[in-house]
């Protein structure tokens, strides 16, 4: 026992040192594996040592939180993988289906080319909801390619219907490939509507992330959306290359159950929350243990579903506010709104991966229905309470718009953007999230902070958990952000 403490304790300050000098020389699961210790034990361990020695580093602390938050993401969606391939296939297919297509070497192909996609499209690692969303696309073009006879319903029907809509099996010669693909894709979404609506999830958005980022990643490793993936090997040597150049996680030893990945309950966040029952009679209602995917799509699903019918523009209402200012607002309201579009889409794109401009676009968008739903109550409710009908002063003011704006996008961003480390019971923002939003406005702090409680106020159908967010980012302002020098 002696001997372990003494080669984890190594391993933890050969990790530190070669952080802060700039020469890793080898990768974080290399690491693990050389002292027979997982990620959770080996972070704890690091804690500790920084507890007694205070010796870590800002620039330890940020790899490690990147890092953490890298493994918490892809041991969630792992799960997530493996349950939903559970659903999807059945164990012992029929004999005619042969070997090759166990469900090992399925699994491994899909979980490969999820990994190589995730690297290859996203910037940012820890982005539990595109990471999803890209893995519902990995798996709709599998099925598509599986023998129905593997499947279960209703995957199975799903992909039958494609089948005669035009197999996703046998390209079709003669057009050039771009236009096969979306006039096939158009027809076969059938199976990708199956996997939304099992998990809850925006068919739209997914099927964004499928044109704008999936399909260009399936060029960039050579391959037609039709024509099936190269072999695991080939695929596996493309993600040995990343692994290597980012030094981090081999994710492909979730495949193996692999002990340097698995969850400490201990260390780590517990990630299936236990079923809340308060009474014998609500037998019926007990509540799903709440998984980190699962979660993020609730809430997401909510802020859409508040939204969806709210509109792009101005309302009526909105409009008539307008007209009865002193100086109508509604030209430069609008301008503005468009302005901050296009930066907002470019510094999306670079922060996340540059195929992922169009998502960026899609949030913006829910960003700017919100805003529009927010001004119109103030309105109201200032109108209430003052009788005035004109509020040009307010209306033509640059920076209230600015930060209701601002205010309005980051509610977006944040319910997006919930990493899947619970251990607090609050989970985790990730880099999108404030103060992120004042960088990309080019806002101050403390103007987007007397918006806020006007913006809750306004805002009856912000969850709970949206309100802690303003009011952590409330506390961050007037802790740190507001006594800048530049403030």
């Amino acid at each position: 026992a002696y001997n372990k403490k003494k080669k984890e304790t190594w391993g933890v300050c050969i990790f530190i040192v070669s952080i802060d000098l700039d020469e890793m020389t080898f990768t974080f699961t290399e690491l693990l594996k050389s002292i027979s210790i997982s990620v959770c034990t080996f972070f704890q361990f690091l804690k500790e040592v920084d507890v007694n020695m205070d010796t870590v580093s800002t620039k330890v602390d940020s790899t490690v939180s990147r890092l953490k938050k890298k493994y918490d993401v892809l041991l969630a969606l792992y799960h997530k993988f493996e349950r939903t391939c559970g659903l999807i296939y059945l164990e012992q297919p029929s004999s005619e289906i042969s070997a090759e297509l166990s469900s090992v070497l399925v699994l491994k192909n899909y979980w490969i080319t999820f990994l190589l996609a995730k690297g290859k499209v996203l910037q940012v690692e820890d982005d539990l909801v595109i990471s999803f969303q890209l893995l519902l696309c990995v798996l709709d073009y599998f099925i598509k390619l599986s023998p129905p006879a593997m499947l279960k319903e209703p995957y199975k029907s799903a992909v039958t219907a494609v089948a005669v809509n035009g197999s996703a099996r046998t390209p079709r010669r003669g057009q050039n490939r771009s236009t096969r693909t979306s006039k096939q894709i158009d027809t076969d979404t059938k199976v990708i509507e199956v996997l939304c609506k099992e998990h809850d999830c925006n068919l739209d958005e997914v099927k964004n992330v499928y044109f704008t980022s999936f399909i260009p990643f399936l060029n960039t490793i050579g391959i037609a959306a039709s024509n099936g993936l190269p072999e695991v090997e080939v695929l596996s040597k493309q993600y040995d290359e990343l692994y290597l150049k980012n030094k981090d996680i081999d994710a492909r030893l979730f495949l193996d159950h692999d002990e340097t990945l698995q969850p400490d309950v201990i260390a780590c966040s517990q990630l299936e929350r236990t079923p809340v029952k308060t009474h014998p009679d609500e037998e019926l209602n007990v509540i799903l243990p709440q998984t980190p995917v699962r979660a993020a799509m609730n809430n997401i699903q909510q802020l859409i579903m508040i939204l969806n019918s709210a509109t792009d523009t101005p309302s009526d209402t909105l409009i008539m506010y307008f007209n009865n200012c002193t100086v109508n607002p509604k030209d430069s309201i609008l301008k503005r709104v468009e302005t901050l579009a296009h930066i907002f889409k470019k510094k999306f794109a670079e922060a996340v991966g540059q195929g992922c401009a169009e998502i960026g676009s899609q949030r913006y968008k829910l960003g700017v229905r919100l805003y529009y739903r927010v001004m119109e109550s103030m309105l109201k409710s200032e109108e209430e309470r003052l009788s005035v009908q004109n509020f040009s002063k307010l209306l033509n003011d640059n920076i209230f718009h600015t930060s209701l704006l601002a205010c309005a996008v980051e509610v977006v961003m944040a319910t997006y953007g919930r990493n899947a480390s619970q251990s607090d019971g609050t989970s985790a923002e990730t880099d999108l999230s404030f103060p992120w939003i004042l960088n990309v406005f080019d806002l101050k702090a403390f103007d987007f902070y007397k918006v806020i409680e006007s913006f809750i106020k306004a805002e009856p159908s912000l969850t709970r958990e949206m309100i802690k967010h303003l009011e952590r980012c409330e506390h961050r302002i007037m802790e740190s952000l507001a006594w800048q020098s530049v403030s």
